[in-house]
C-alpha cells in the first residue's frame, strides 16, 4: 500500500470510529441527524452506522431514529444540490477532486440524461454515493421538487428498513447483530469504498 492509500484508508477509519463514538453521547440524535446531513453532501462514511447502533440500543425508538436520519439526509440532499447548482466551481469542483472522482462525476450526467429521477432513487437506497448524485443534480440542472421529492423516498425507505429489521427482527437479529455489530458497521463503510470503485467501473 503506498503512503497515499494509507493516509487514505487512516482518514475514513478514524471518520468511521469519530461517527460511531456518537453512539454513548447524549446528543446522539442530533448527531445522526448531522450526520445524515454531511453525508448527503460533503462526508463519507454513511450515516447507517449511528443509526445501526442507536436502534440496538433503544429498539423501541428505532423508527424515530429512522425518521432522524431521513430528515438529516433529505436536507443535506438540498445542500448538495445548491452546492451543485450554486458553488460549483468553489465547493464542488475540489471537493470532487479530492476524491479523485472528477471523471466520473461528467460520466453521471449522461446517466441523468438517460434515468432521469430513477437515478436519485436507486442511489438514495444503493451504496452508489449519494453525494455525488445531490451535487450532479444541482449542477445538471434537475428539476428540485422532483429531486427533493425522490431523495426523500428513497432514503426513507433505506433507514426504515434497516430501523424495522431490528424492531421487528426480535432479541434473535438483534442479539446478532449486537455481538458482529463492528463487522456489520465496517462492512457497511466497506460497501460504500465499493460504490465510489463501481463508478470507475461504469466510467
Amino acid at each position: 500500500m503506498n503512503t497515499k492509500e494509507h493516509a487514505s484508508n487512516s482518514w475514513l477509519r478514524r471518520a468511521y470510529h469519530w461517527t460511531l463514538a456518537w453512539a454513548d453521547h447524549p446528543q446522539a440524535q442530533w448527531a445522526l441527524f448531522f450526520i445524515a446531513l454531511i453525508e448527503a453532501s460533503v462526508f463519507p462514511i454513511p450515516p447507517d452506522i449511528l443509526l445501526l447502533a442507536l436502534a440496538l440500543g433503544r429498539p423501541d425508538l428505532a423508527f424515530r431514529f429512522a425518521s432522524i436520519c431521513t430528515a438529516g439526509s433529505t436536507v443535506g440532499a438540498a445542500i448538495g444540490y445548491a452546492i451543485g447548482l450554486f458553488l460549483f466551481a468553489s465547493i464542488a469542483e475540489p471537493l470532487l477532486q479530492t476524491y479523485g472522482m472528477m471523471g466520473q462525476f461528467h460520466q453521471v450526467e449522461s446517466w441523468f440524461v438517460d434515468w432521469g429521477l430513477w437515478l436519485v432513487l436507486i442511489a438514495g437506497f444503493s451504496p452508489i454515493p449519494f453525494k455525488v448524485i445531490t451535487i450532479a443534480a444541482g449542477a445538471f440542472g434537475l428539476p428540485f421538487v422532483g429531486f427533493i421529492f425522490t431523495a426523500l423516498l428513497s432514503r426513507g425507505a433505506r433507514f426504515f428498513l434497516e430501523s424495522g429489521l431490528l424492531y421487528w427482527g426480535g432479541d434473535k437479529l438483534r442479539n446478532w447483530v449486537e455481538r458482529y455489530f463492528e463487522g456489520i458497521t465496517l462492512g457497511i463503510t466497506l460497501i460504500l469504498i465499493l460504490g465510489f470503485s463501481g463508478l470507475w467501473l461504469f466510467y
